[in-house]
């Protein structure tokens, strides 16, 4: 089957992902639609798509590939960089989102497992460590309240030890070292410092074009006028505009791309991928920060199968021993 991208109508909002695809591709039985499910060739708005239960929107996008895609990270390809009692760092691969939208927090596991995200793969990766079970109860301290009266039936309690607290996150895509905290009092210390730029980070990119040596200096919104993030000329004046501060050194010159190191100021949403996009050197692979407002999306040429962006440093002090 030829590929094809198909955006969804009103008609669609609701559906499940494997009722959309079967009202889409009449001509295709309910197994032919989840073989193409499990044979990872279908996309929702540029992701790779596995849970034929989960439901779609009207405006989302959906692609039918001809090919596959390569499959969701799993917890091998997750690696603990540092680990102790307060804290851990991961170097998070491409390709897997931070968080579980809140909407998916009480999938059954057999959906979650389909496309697990970097907080459970972490907990994974912790457990082994650990050298404990990732399922492990904790034991009742004399006096506490019966597992009944603490936790809704059926749901599991598992090891305190695997409790991780997530205080920043990266793009889907985006790989690279990212902080964990492992207690509350770490967790408020590491999300203050983040909040007041303390925590020093440094990412590697791939661009197109020759890349100059500059600071990216300007107030990004959520909305420049088509949907997507970006600088505003009104300034600090701008309802919602946050300052967002990119300074940027080549590291070494391709034939028609440019290897940067982009140290962040501050770190609002997509600050590295509009910075560049607004200067004429977009990230190799981006797909959504492509064009100026009002103009064409452009094609990425580059052949990068993602977003060339990798957060290399990260630099902070330690929030229990200074």
């Amino acid at each position: 089957m030829p590929p094809r991208t198909i955006h969804l109508a009103a008609e669609h909002n609701g559906l499940t992902l494997a009722a959309a695809l079967k009202r889409l591709l009449p001509d295709h039985s309910w197994s032919q639609v989840r073989k193409l499910l499990a044979a990872r060739r279908v996309q929702v708005n540029g992701n790779l798509a596995l849970d034929g239960e989960r439901k779609v929107r009207s405006g989302d996008v959906v692609k039918i590939l001809d090919h596959s895609l390569a499959p969701p990270a799993s917890a091998e390809s997750v690696r603990l960089v540092y680990v102790d009692e307060y804290l851990l760092v991961v170097q998070k691969p491409a390709g897997v989102t931070t968080l579980r939208h809140r909407e998916e927090t009480d999938l059954p596991q057999r959906r979650k497992q389909l496309q697990p995200t970097l907080d459970e793969l972490v907990q994974r990766v912790l457990a082994e460590h650990l050298g404990i079970s990732p399922d492990a109860k904790p034991k009742r301290q004399p006096g506490s309240a019966p597992k009944s009266a603490r936790r809704p039936r059926g749901k599991p309690s598992a090891d305190r030890r695997l409790k991780i607290r997530p205080v920043h996150r990266l793009d889907r895509d985006t790989s690279g070292l990212m902080v964990f905290a492992r207690t509350p009092a770490a967790e408020q210390k590491l999300v203050r410092m983040f909040a007041r730029h303390e925590v020093q980070r440094a990412y590697v990119a791939v661009v197109h074009g020759h890349a100059l040596a500059q600071t990216i200096d300007t107030w990004l919104v959520r909305d420049r006028g088509d949907g997507l993030r970006g600088s505003t000329s009104q300034g600090e004046s701008a309802e919602e505009a946050q300052r967002a501060i990119t300074h940027i050194r080549p590291m070494e010159q391709l034939a028609n791309h440019t290897i940067i190191e982009c140290r962040l100021e501050t770190g609002r949403t997509h600050q590295i991928r509009v910075h560049l996009s607004e200067i004429g050197h977009p990230l190799c692979g981006e797909k959504l920060y492509t064009h100026p407002p009002g103009k064409p999306p452009q094609d990425d040429t580059s052949g990068a199968p993602r977003q060339a962006l990798h957060s290399a440093e990260l630099a902070f002090i330690h929030p229990a021993t200074n």
